[in-house]
């Protein structure tokens, strides 16, 4: 589903360069579970941003489902991007001004469907998460933890082949992290391939393969638990 070849991204300071991302090739299979890990500024966000086509600075060869991206117009990308990528920020990105309804609609509305069916999805989404009471509130009237799973409920609602994670538990206690955790075990195992940023080895051991980056350079890639 995924490969990368040699992909490098830098920042240009003064004279010199300074580099977020060394070299980076790696392949993630369709149904992974993928956990990228390593310290602050190892370049794990810049990553997932490149991957999940929201960063076009950078050089080398990226191919997402056949498709070459590296030779995409940002346009082509953004359409890749809508039809097979889901989203889950550790600042749960949604909309201040749209109801927890009208965000989770929003995904749907870039896909070719009639406005029953569009309502019919979110209404099964607001019920499968169980938050069917919280459909007319804003994000504000929402707790963090509230919040954090109405950004993943928007993430899966149009049932993407790819979701992106960056720290999708770090603003949650235990119990909700847990429950996020346990959410993603289930769609990875129906098959929707999963790539996820964290700093917890907890979270990481739900997936079946760690990526640890240094100083932007890839230094193990191992299956979880070793």
């Amino acid at each position: 589903m995924i490969q990368l070849n040699n992909i490098e991204k830098h920042y240009d300071v003064g004279p010199n360069k300074f580099f977020v991302l060394r070299r980076i090739t790696m392949r993630v299979k369709e149904g992974e579970f993928v956990t990228i890990m390593g310290p602050s500024g190892a370049g794990k966000s810049t990553l997932l941003s490149i991957v999940g086509m929201l960063d076009g600075a950078w050089s080398g060869e990226y191919h997402f489902v056949d498709q070459p991206v590296h030779a995409l117009k940002p346009k082509q990308r953004i359409e890749l991007n809508k039809k097979y990528i889901g989203f889950v920020f550790q600042s749960y990105h949604l909309l201040d001004d749209l109801t927890v309804y009208e965000n989770l609609d929003l995904p749907l509305s870039y896909r070719n469907l009639k406005g029953s069916e569009r309502a019919g999805i979110v209404c099964d989404t607001l019920d499968r998460f169980q938050i069917v009471g919280k459909k007319d509130l804003y994000p504000s009237q929402l707790s963090g933890g509230q919040q954090q799973l109405v950004a993943v409920a928007r993430a899966v609602v149009a049932k993407p082949k790819l979701i992106l994670a960056d720290e999708p538990t770090g603003n949650l206690h235990s119990e909700q992290a847990q429950e996020i955790m346990e959410l993603f075990k289930k769609l990875n195992d129906a098959g929707t391939t999963i790539v996820q940023v964290t700093h917890s080895e907890r979270n990481a051991a739900y997936g079946n393969r760690t990526i640890y980056l240094e100083d932007g350079w890839i230094a193990k890639d191992r299956p979880s638990g070793y």
